[in-house]
């Protein structure tokens, strides 16, 4: 004859319940944490791509054959299959050989008060 020892080893339903519920905290952190990094990965690639889209608009700007002029102007750029706006300013510095051009790229109109990346850069006069 098998004798069945009174008491049972296990766990309770309360017991399994607070497991669950500390694991699912846990899971619940780490998905928001998860969520965090490629959000943050996708601004830094954004942020990227804008100021490649600078520092070649002003190398355009550098091979230019005339001297530039205090203005301001406007454009698109494609970069990564996105269509980038940007702006660029050029203005006079107190030597009067030397310009100051800086440029800003937008992700899309809305964006025209917080550009996504400013690049600047100063052209000497050429002799």
């Amino acid at each position: 004859m098998i004798r069945h020892s009174p008491r049972v080893h296990g766990f309770t339903l309360f017991e399994v319940l607070v497991a669950l519920a500390v694991v699912a905290i846990g899971l619940s952190a780490a998905i928001k944490v998860a969520s965090s990094h490629i959000n943050n990965t996708a601004y830094l690639q954004e942020k990227t791509f804008a100021h490649y889209v600078g520092m070649n608009i002003l190398a355009e700007w550098q091979l230019a054959p005339q001297w530039p002029g205090s203005s301001r102007k406007t454009g698109t750029a494609l970069m990564a299959k996105v269509e980038w706006r940007w702006s660029l300013e050029t203005m006079a510095t107190p030597d009067p050989n030397i310009r100051r051009v800086e440029v800003s790229v937008y992700f899309d109109e809305q964006d025209e008060k917080s550009p996504l990346a400013r690049v600047a850069a100063f052209y000497g006069k050429p002799r």
